[in-house]
């Protein structure tokens, strides 16, 4: 079978591309599709895509709209329809807030969409800028939205079938394309083997210089992550806190870190594995996140998971169990949380590290291909 897989576009790295990597691995002969790819702006992540067959839309030959690609997506439609898949058999679209689900296929090509979550900004969801803030560009985005939301719906009609990547975009796809959909979890990286208990306080906070036991959280640092709650709890009761990620809010969130807080950016994976074995627990507060990757990987390394109850963290994330849900978004509600868990001795703190590993175990690579490929034999 001759398989193209599509992909929004390639000019940053999160957990959408680490699916893209993920299903590479599966269909290893597969061309990839996608709007833009700028392999400087993935940085560490770029050798990952290599060797790979990538096949650019016309827009990427654009250099305007490269840069300007969000504000100018009513050319998305374009970009997607500009596709031919005549010679393929199966085309996989990896679909987010770009749309690639827009593409055409034509009988008998097959289209499977593996959905992380129907653009956020159409349906009032929270999005990396407060574009809402000024009204120019809020008129210009509710005129543009309007019609992107027609197409949104339209193209998810031509999809033959949809895998989300959890129960909560399961029922955004049942809610907004009136579509049936398979849930396939996401492909975490655990480490092997089973981390073993932490060690006690060795790793040194460079503002310090004292041995630290600090808590985690590895993000995209835009404005839905919230972030910001996470360093406001951390400078109110002291406690150190590691931020792990890149983004357009870095410098604002650089200049709210008090002393005890440290923004690293461009983390490489050996860095940020050793991150995740010295951490305590570790921290979340995005808003309607659709499944959280970060968050999972983090169970594999044995940390309990604090999160805001929202989103696809109610399906990860078993209050006491494997960490604590909080109920409302702010330091002090996150705080609280901390406590119970300071709370816990030390036998039932490493019971739920071990509770963390196990759950995270559901989430493996193995478990992500043997799915796939069970799907698509079906198809």
């Amino acid at each position: 079978m001759k398989i193209a897989i599509v992909h929004d576009q390639l000019q940053e790295f999160g957990g959408a591309e680490r699916v893209l990597v993920a299903l590479k691995r599966i269909f290893p002969k597969a061309d990839v599709f996608t709007s833009f790819y700028n392999p400087k702006a993935l940085g560490i992540h770029a050798e990952k895509f290599r060797n790979w067959n990538i096949v650019t839309s016309w827009a990427d030959k654009v250099p305007l709209l490269k840069r300007l690609y969000s504000p100018l997506r009513f050319i998305t439609p374009q970009i997607w329809e500009g596709f031919d898949f005549g010679k393929y058999q199966l085309v996989i679209s990896s679909s987010g807030s770009y749309m690639s689900k827009g593409v055409v296929t034509k009988p008998p090509t097959k289209h499977v969409c593996y959905l992380h979550h129907p653009p956020r900004y159409l349906y009032y969801y929270e999005t990396a800028i407060e574009w809402q803030k000024y009204w120019p560009v809020k008129v210009y985005g509710h005129l543009i939205n309007h019609h992107l939301r027609l197409y949104d719906y339209l193209s998810s009609q031509r999809v033959d079938q949809f895998i989300a990547n959890s129960k909560e975009t399961q029922k955004r796809i049942a809610k907004f394309y009136r579509r049936d959909s398979t849930v396939i979890y996401p492909p975490v990286s655990l480490p092997e083997p089973q981390p073993a208990n932490p060690p006690t306080l060795e790793l040194s906070n460079s503002l310090t210089r004292q041995p630290v036991n600090y808590y985690l959280t590895v993000s995209r640092l835009a404005r839905a992550k919230h972030v910001d709650v996470l360093i406001d709890a951390a400078n109110q009761r002291r406690f150190q806190l590691k931020v792990v990620g890149s983004g357009r809010d870095a410098g604002r969130l650089r200049s709210l870190a008090g002393p005890t807080v440290e923004v690293l950016e461009h983390v490489d994976d050996q860095a940020l594995a050793q991150l995740y074995r010295n951490a305590r627990a570790y921290l979340f507060a995005a808003v309607d996140e659709e499944f959280g990757i970060a968050p999972v990987e983090a169970m594999g390394y044995g940390l309990p998971v604090i999160a805001y109850a929202s989103g696809g963290l109610k399906e990860t994330v078993t209050n006491g169990k494997n960490g604590y849900l909080y109920h409302r978004l702010s330091p002090e509600s996150l705080v609280a949380a901390l406590t119970t868990l300071d709370k816990l001795s030390d036998g039932e703190y490493q019971q739920m590290r071990r509770a963390s590993r196990q759950a995270a175990e559901k989430y493996t690579e193995t478990a992500f291909k043997q799915n796939i490929l069970r799907f698509v034999a079906g198809v």
